[in-house]
């Protein structure tokens, strides 16, 4: 006969849910507390629907032509430079939702809606597998949440949601696995479980390599459930490590190589990068208490050594978890564990490893889709367990408390969306909130030339290059403006020869379109054998790197040249300007 402890157990494998408190019983019902996650975070996410592209958005979806042709899916699986990052079920989501509504934005922005919906019901049950007191609660948290919504409104991001889809399905259907020795399971049915989490893993990996920490935090969770990790546990979760590692190692080459991440920013020393990782803990921990403000790009901290109080930020991140290490015998590994899976899962975003966003800023909202997830739910969890212990009298008012929290979080998520709107408007809030945001006045500025606004777009660039003398696009896109003008007027074909040699000595990499800025300016001096040197050049380069549009756009270019004949922009054209 089973004691009252081996029950609970039995109960905690199976995935049964614990007892709401008084006065939160209906969430009890498995069907109805779902399907009210569902309806409240597809509402508060409508105004997204009404959103159009931003930054980035124009590579991955807009200029992106695999996305148009039927060989298009080879390419984004076996090609691995023919898309800006190697995700092949992102890229993949992409080129089908294409055949539905080709460029309009509100269908990739509410795929994206209904993806995070799905991934709020699935850390509602994957916590309730786990027995944790306010599963409810915790994924209703993360669902409200505005740091979340940069993931969801924003359709580059497409990589956080997918990836957290499969992350969140893999952890919950490998736990089973895990666990299916104390369940009624079939060996078979068990062994199916552990190959399909590890499938569901690789989709996670082939949407973000960011979910390499997976097997990590599963051996985390199952060292909190059990007390101790089996040596079977390691065994079997030995292929995760592989391929997460494998892949993870892939994607950091790819970035340095193919994106462009290596020059002056992220020469940085062990010590600063542990400087930058304990900050960016702090930050993160403090962004989910207090979200405001939220910038979509944030101020990049100077990161000196010798300054003693920035070493405060990673000894407070080392002291929490000393401290709750020490305590977990009398309150429980709960709280150390949610706190490891926190700073773990951010591990790969924390400036360890070289990413092409670290030019701009150390942190973004979206680096902790996932992370969050832990914190929260151990605030749930806590503020259940603050509750079960309050007089009877005074439970009676304690719901309103968690139904306040939550809608605070939907007014300030709704009101969020709406800097999404377009490139101008999450520009200029960006500016608002960081006026010294070198990346926000080049792109701003390369907006403006889209408008046909050149000379606001000039000042733009020169503010860019004050705040960051050694931007090679900002370079790029003033030399271009300088050198193809509309209006003869306000060319200045020296000073634009002088900014395209800059741009291309600060670029890491080469670049077509820097080449062609060049040739441009060249022949607006009237040096068209010079131009016509550096117009082959690029075309070279871009023909190799199989950019088609801007193939097309130096032939035109050469045959200027050859009848001597120096470019001129069209009104409202960006050129090959770089935002």
């Amino acid at each position: 006969m089973k004691s009252k402890k081996q029950k609970s157990v039995q109960s905690a494998i199976k995935g049964k849910s614990v007892p709401a408190p008084q006065g939160m019983r209906f969430l009890d019902h498995s069907w109805a507390s779902g399907l009210l996650l569902l309806i409240i975070t597809l509402l508060v996410y409508l105004p997204v629907t009404k959103c159009g592209y931003i930054w980035d958005d124009e590579t991955y979806i807009q200029q992106n032509r695999i996305l148009r042709t039927a060989d298009g899916l080879w390419h984004i699986w076996f090609d691995f430079r023919a898309t800006p990052q190697y995700y092949p079920m992102v890229h993949t989501s992409y080129w089908l939702e294409y055949r539905c509504w080709q460029l309009n934005p509100m269908g990739y922005h509410l795929v994206n809606v209904i993806i995070h919906a799905l991934n709020v019901l699935l850390v509602w049950r994957l916590l309730r597998f786990l027995r944790l007191p306010g599963a409810w609660l915790a994924a209703a948290l993360f669902a409200l949440h505005p740091v979340q919504v940069e993931s969801v409104a924003w359709i580059t991001e497409r990589k956080n949601v997918l990836s957290g889809l499969f992350y969140l399905a893999a952890t919950l259907t490998y736990l089973k696995f895990a666990f299916s020795d104390n369940s009624d399971l079939k060996p078979k049915k068990s062994q199916k479980l552990f190959v399909l989490s590890l499938l569901l893993f690789l989709c996670a990996l082939f949407s973000k390599t960011v979910t390499c920490t997976l097997p990590a935090a599963l051996l985390l969770i199952l060292w909190w459930k059990r007390r101790r990790v089996l040596r079977r546990d390691v065994l079997t979760l030995i292929p995760f490590f592989v391929v997460g590692i494998s892949l993870g190692l892939f994607t950091a080459w790819l970035e340095k190589y193919h994106v462009g991440a290596q020059g002056r920013d992220w020469d940085l020393t062990a010590v600063e990068r542990f400087l930058v990782a304990g900050r960016a803990l702090c930050f993160y921990a403090g962004k989910l208490l207090w979200p405001h403000p939220l910038i979509f790009t944030y101020p990049r901290w100077q990161i000196n050594s010798a300054l003693w109080w920035q070493f405060l930020y990673p000894l407070a991140a080392l002291l929490t978890i000393s401290l709750l290490s020490l305590a977990r015998h009398r309150i429980g590994k709960g709280p150390l564990v949610a706190v490891l899976f926190f700073a773990g899962t951010l591990a790969p975003a924390l400036g360890f490893f070289d990413v092409y966003p670290m030019q701009y800023s150390f942190v973004a909202d979206h680096f902790q889709y996932l992370a969050g997830i832990a914190p929260l739910a151990l605030i749930a969890a806590l503020g259940v367990c603050l509750h079960r212990r309050l007089p009877e009298k005074a439970k009676i008012f304690t719901p309103l408390v968690p139904v306040l929290i939550l809608t605070v979080l939907a007014a300030l998520t709704w009101r969020q969306q709406k800097i999404y709107k377009n490139v101008e408007t999450l520009w200029c809030d960006t500016l608002q909130k960081n006026p010294d945001s070198f990346m926000a006045h080049n792109n701003l500025g390369a907006f403006l030339c889209t408008q046909g606004s050149f000379d606001e777009a000039v000042k733009h660039f020169y503010r860019a290059i004050k705040l960051k003398p050694h931007h090679a696009e900002a370079h790029n896109n003033l030399a271009w403006v300088l050198a193809t003008h509309p209006h003869p007027a306000a060319r200045d074909p020296n000073e634009a020869i002088r900014l395209a040699e800059r741009a291309l000595a600060l670029s890491p990499l080469e670049n077509a379109a820097f080449y062609d800025t060049l040739a441009a300016a060249h022949a607006a001096s009237g040096h068209f054998d010079q131009a016509l040197s550096l117009a082959q050049q690029a075309l070279a380069l871009a023909s190799a790197q199989e950019k088609k549009e801007l193939v097309r756009e130096i032939r035109r270019r050469i045959d200027l040249y050859r009848q001597k004949i120096p470019y001129k922009m069209p009104p409202a054209y960006p050129g090959n300007i770089k935002p």
